[in-house]
């Protein structure tokens, strides 16, 4: 899969359901009929859309992990909480379950953001915030991650 190209400003319904963007559609038609997994972010107050063969190559590095370690296991377990397989309905919705909704704050304003290879889902607001606290520092991390060089990444 090429990776995924925009933020978009959707509303979700009480139901917790979504219409994605057309132009995000575009982008995972080849894809949609596999359908996703989504689930919470590790790092962030949102939440994480894989398509379903990102999701199984993620599995395949979990699925190495050795389980007679007891961090291993915690990690296995804090990961997966909340993990459900979702489809888009006929008219082209995501349905977002309600824990998943609760957990990420999502009121009637979201946003989806594509992060590479899959989409985060954010509550507006708390996207707003993240991206504003994360502007201040923005410059010294990318200097950090993207500024090796004994490496060219241009």
């Amino acid at each position: 899969m090429n990776s995924l190209i925009g933020t978009y400003e959707c509303k979700v319904d009480a139901k917790g359901r979504v219409m994605l963007p057309v132009a995000m559609k575009k982008q995972l038609s080849p894809i949609i009929e596999k359908g996703f997994v989504v689930k919470r972010a590790v790092f962030q107050p949102c939440l994480e859309l894989y398509p379903i063969d990102e999701w199984e190559k993620m599995m395949q590095k979990v699925g190495k992990l050795n389980r007679f370690k007891p961090k291993n296991n915690d990690f296995i377990r804090r990961f997966s909480a909340g993990v459900k397989p979702v489809e888009l309905d006929s008219t082209g919705r995501l349905q977002i379950p309600k824990d998943l909704v609760a957990f990420a704050g999502i009121s009637k304003n979201l946003v989806l953001s594509s992060a590479v290879n899959i989409i985060e889902i954010w509550d507006k607001d708390r996207y707003e915030k993240a991206i504003d606290d994360a502007a201040l520092d923005f410059a010294e991390l990318a200097e950090e991650v993207m500024g090796n060089d004994e490496e060219d990444v241009s």
